[in-house]
């Protein structure tokens, strides 16, 4: 009896230690947002430009909400480069210090950023780089600075673009688990690791050409940035001209080779401030909390923002996840909203359900009848994520972009074998002849393949339908553009596939433009709960973020995007529009 009341004693104890801890957090989080400035940016400042956290398109959280930005390990790109565009203006910062390890953005985001920092630069405020070590992606930002350094025992990697795709044949055969497949498209290759153990020459030879068009335009922009003639870059490369700092001064890519302190004596210098002084430094993520409260975009009448990013499921969706719940009233709050005169639909997606992507084109139809709908895409718009682009009044892409992928595939698991090996025997009951038409524990019978591969086939001819309308081609040309074929943001243009080459704010000035704006404001939607807020939610047990968080610490990223792949590919329901193999590009 003593036990239990002193076990009851101590849970109440902790609740109310919980509870008063939760009322200081709100008084500290409203005292926060009730300056007026997040952070002092001093005089004679330089923002410091580090990126290691992962960098979504935009975090959608609520500027008011004093809990928005607590407890948020990602980035958002949108915030950033709002950010650098405050700088430029900003008087009080005199320059921009890039210190990146391990760059974790995609290279459309990455090229992005580097257009933002190259409008900085025309302020003639100046852009320094410094690494110890520096990635490919890491470097292509860093080539836009006035002056690059490495650390005199570092290295860059320089030596071209590469990705791998991991095969799962063997491990269904010596596993028991077999993923049933059924495809349209010669390219349709996303499949393809359950149904052969190497890489089809089809397959081979888009990724090729893709890995080549991607390289190409870093080139193109180093190239610019380092008056370093494209061939020589090349060369570069496949000297591996670059392994070591002095290698890499003397290619070129990097100025000087100093330690970290030898590069802040240089910022003093530049600043004009003495040796002994310490540097006004404000990082990235602080100075986004003060720019926030400054606008670039003003007026009265709106362009809508809408950000559709992550995989397309059927259902609500979220902020990694595109369902038509969140999308399709993000669309209709715009529509029915008299201040905004144009929507742009944000799109980095690799795709996924295909009726989802045909619910979402849908209600993109229905808003082009009363407002101009214009689509950006960001590092990748494939598949699900070209079908909700297709029928847009206008197509912006990054010359990164991968897009295209116009193809459909079914996967269903099947664990029959399995079931023999284990000795499991499933016996099924109908009322009628296909009551039961297929089950996890038989193997597929041909009539349901038929039925699979008709609805596949239907889904796809659909499919070339909308691109074959929202383009203005024949469904014959746009079948020779798609079977799964994913292209670069350069090729889709030259294909007609997006209409310009250009960032969201490419974008966003040629939905003004097709509105007849010249003053304008943005609405960015749809609203997201922070990360505090959903920790709230999920204190009655882990949230499925905390649990991936924790088995990829545990077996590692590796086995875990492994088992991540295999897991995605087990939960496909219907039809799926996606991209056609994972890409993990280095």
């Amino acid at each position: 009896m003593k036990f239990l009341r002193n076990l009851l004693a101590a849970i109440i104890g902790c609740l109310i230690a919980f509870g008063i801890m939760f009322v200081m957090f709100l008084i500290f989080a409203a005292l926060i947002g009730s300056g007026e400035e997040t952070v002092v940016v001093k005089d004679n400042t330089v923002l410091e430009l580090q990126l290691q956290t992962p960098i979504q398109d935009y975090m959608g959280m609520d500027d008011s909400n004093p809990f928005a930005g607590l407890f948020n390990v990602n980035q958002g790109l949108d915030d950033i480069l709002h950010a650098i565009r405050i700088a430029k203006e900003d008087d009080r910062i005199k320059g921009i210090s890039l210190k990146n390890n391990i760059l974790m953005a995609g290279l459309s985001q990455t090229q992005a950023i580097r257009e933002a920092l190259l409008e900085f630069a025309e302020s003639g405020k100046f852009i320094y780089a410094f690494g110890d070590y520096y990635t490919q992606k890491d470097y292509y930002l860093a080539s836009v600075a006035n002056k690059v350094f490495l650390n005199p025992v570092g290295a860059l990697d320089f030596k071209g673009l590469s990705t791998e795709v991991l095969f799962f044949k063997d491990l269904q055969e010596k596993s028991g688990i077999k993923m049933e497949v059924i495809r349209h498209g010669k390219y349709k290759s996303a499949v393809e690791p359950f149904l052969a153990n190497e890489m089809s020459d089809a397959n081979r030879e888009q990724i090729k050409e893709l890995l080549e068009n991607l390289w190409g335009s870093m080139l193109t922009d180093i190239s610019k940035s380092r008056d370093i003639p494209v061939d020589n870059l090349n060369q570069i490369a496949d000297t591996l001209g670059t392994r070591t700092s002095k290698y890499a001064t003397l290619s070129g890519l990097v100025d000087e080779a100093l330690y970290f302190d030898e590069y802040e004596a240089l910022i003093k210098e530049t600043l004009g401030v003495e040796q002994d002084q310490e540097i006004n430094y404000v990082p990235i993520l602080d100075y986004i909390g003060t720019s926030k409260r400054k606008k670039v975009y003003s007026g009265r009448d709106k362009i809508a923002v809408i950000y559709a990013q992550g995989e397309i499921w059927y259902g609500e969706g979220g902020p990694n996840i595109i369902g038509q719940g969140i999308i399709n009233n993000a669309l209709k709050k715009a529509r029915e909203d008299e201040e905004v005169k144009a929507i742009v639909v944000r799109v980095n997606s690799p795709g996924g359900s295909a009726l989802t992507s045909d619910i979402i084109w849908r209600e993109i139809e229905i808003t082009k009848k009363s407002k101009p709908v214009v689509v950006s895409m960001g590092d990748v718009a494939a598949s699900g994520g070209y079908y909700i682009a297709a029928g847009a009044d206008k197509i912006f892409a990054e010359p990164t972009t991968i897009t295209g992928s116009i193809g459909v595939f079914g996967t269903i698991p099947n664990i029959s074998q399995l079931a023999e090996n284990i000795g499991i025997n499933a016996e099924q009951v109908g009322t009628n002849k296909n009551a039961v038409e297929y089950s996890l524990f038989e193997p597929m019978k041909d009539n349901f393949r038929t039925n699979v591969k008709e609805g596949i086939e239907e889904t796809y001819r659909i499919f070339l339908e909308r691109v074959a309308q929202g383009r203005g081609i024949t469904m014959v040309q746009a079948d020779s553009l798609a079977q799964g074929r994913v292209w670069s943001g350069v090729d889709a243009k030259r294909l007609g596939l997006v209409d310009e080459l250009g960032g969201l704010d490419d974008a966003i000035a040629g939905a003004a433009n097709l509105a007849g704006l010249e003053n304008y404001g943005l609405k960015k939607l749809p609203k997201y709960k922070s990360d505090f807020e959903q920790l709230m939610e999920d204190l009655g047990g882990a949230s499925a973020k905390s649990k991936q968080a924790i088995i990829e610490q545990e077996i590692g990223f590796e086995a875990y995007t492994i088992l991540k792949e295999i897991k995605t590919a087990m939960e496909n329901k219907g039809v799926q529009a996606r991209m056609p193999f994972t890409l993990r590009i280095k």
